[in-house]
């Protein structure tokens, strides 16, 4: 079980059985569960992990997958309680890894950004010089 504490920044030196959640920089961390002693950080947005707080106890979705640790540890944190996962194999952590990159890069395509400053006709020809003396309204 983990106890969870709202912090502004996280602390230098985590608590083991602590998840440090700071809202202000959307991020989690905790000491990894199976004891190995690392510090598992976990941003918070929409292409990483999901915070669900409840009034009484929080929720990570998805699952934490330790995969560049030694221990590769794999397990939920549902309402401040551990649920340990499967050992996933090599194979099924590239695959994830790779639908996680799928994910990002379509959230990232879907919510573009319109480009920023002035519109330029792709078909002018501008020279460096001519761009700089309009810069400085020449």
């Amino acid at each position: 079980m983990l106890k969870h504490k709202f912090v502004e920044f996280i602390p230098e030196k985590a608590e083991e059985g602590v998840l440090y959640i700071s809202i202000e920089y959307c991020t989690a961390i905790h000491k990894c569960v199976c004891g190995c002693g690392n510090e598992v950080v976990t941003p918070l947005s929409p292409t990483d992990w999901k915070l669900i707080f409840n009034g009484k106890a929080v929720t990570l979705h998805p699952s934490i997958g330790n995969w560049n640790f030694e221990c590769q540890s794999h397990y939920w944190i549902r309402n401040n309680k551990i649920e340990f996962a499967g050992h996933w194999k090599k194979h099924q952590i590239v695959l994830g890894r790779e639908n996680d990159m799928e994910r990002k890069e379509e959230y990232f395509k879907e919510t573009k950004l319109p480009p920023v400053g002035p519109i330029v006709d792709e078909g002018e020809q501008t020279s460096m010089w001519k761009k700089i003396l309009k810069f400085l309204k020449f």
